[in-house]
């Protein structure tokens, strides 16, 4: 998404710390993935936070314990909020910094409640009102599943990227429903997956 919205836009990159248990791992990640594209449209990443763990209190994307594996149905996988304060804090983030586009990386199938279309757009007009400002949420792969995501992408260093729940560095588990969703999507598509994953 980065890549593609820098095309056609200066793009400020901005990751809410709330500490989840694969946040180092994941910035990490982020940043290697920037590096490698060297973007002039994409500026440094803005680090925000909020932690969670007061409201999470004893759910598994905090604690890291009981963490989804393979069988386990996609439902298990929500994290109550996350797009909330995702979308909120960049908001208000993008309010003082005269930025109206927030763009999210929600793909097709997303069962969650706070990854519609609908909520999306009745959040941002919430947002605008609250803050004076105008903001659209826009989520452009939201037809596109995890499989064309990656056929569609396959030029870039996608092994830089990382969406394991529970990481060791930079490796996926091999373990987590996020990894078989992963490694699943790369089979579909067709395309080499050069993902580390230590099972």
């Amino acid at each position: 998404m980065l890549a593609n919205l820098a095309e056609h836009s200066q793009v400020y990159p901005v990751y809410i710390e709330a500490g989840l248990v694969w946040e180092q791992d994941e910035k990490a990640s982020l940043e290697k993935f920037l590096a490698s594209l060297a973007h002039p449209g994409i500026e440094p990443v803005t680090y925000l936070s909020a932690p969670v763990g007061p409201l999470l209190d004893s759910h598994w994307s905090v604690k890291g314990q009981a963490v989804p594996g393979a069988q386990a149905p996609d439902s298990e996988m929500f994290i109550p909020g996350r797009n909330v304060l995702l979308i909120a804090l960049t908001a208000v983030w993008c309010s003082t910094h005269v930025v109206g586009r927030i763009a999210i990386g929600s793909l097709g199938g997303n069962p969650f409640p706070d990854a519609t279309p609908e909520f999306f757009e009745s959040f941002a007009s919430v947002l605008s009102a609250g803050l004076g400002h105008e903001i659209s949420v826009e989520a452009p792969f939201r037809e596109l599943k995890k499989a064309d995501l990656i056929r569609s992408h396959s030029g870039l260093p996608l092994e830089l990227t990382l969406t394991c729940a529970n990481p060791a560095g930079t490796s996926h588990c091999g373990d987590c429903n996020k990894c078989t969703e992963r490694r699943d999507a790369f089979l579909k598509s067709g395309v080499e997956d050069r993902t580390k994953y230590l099972k």
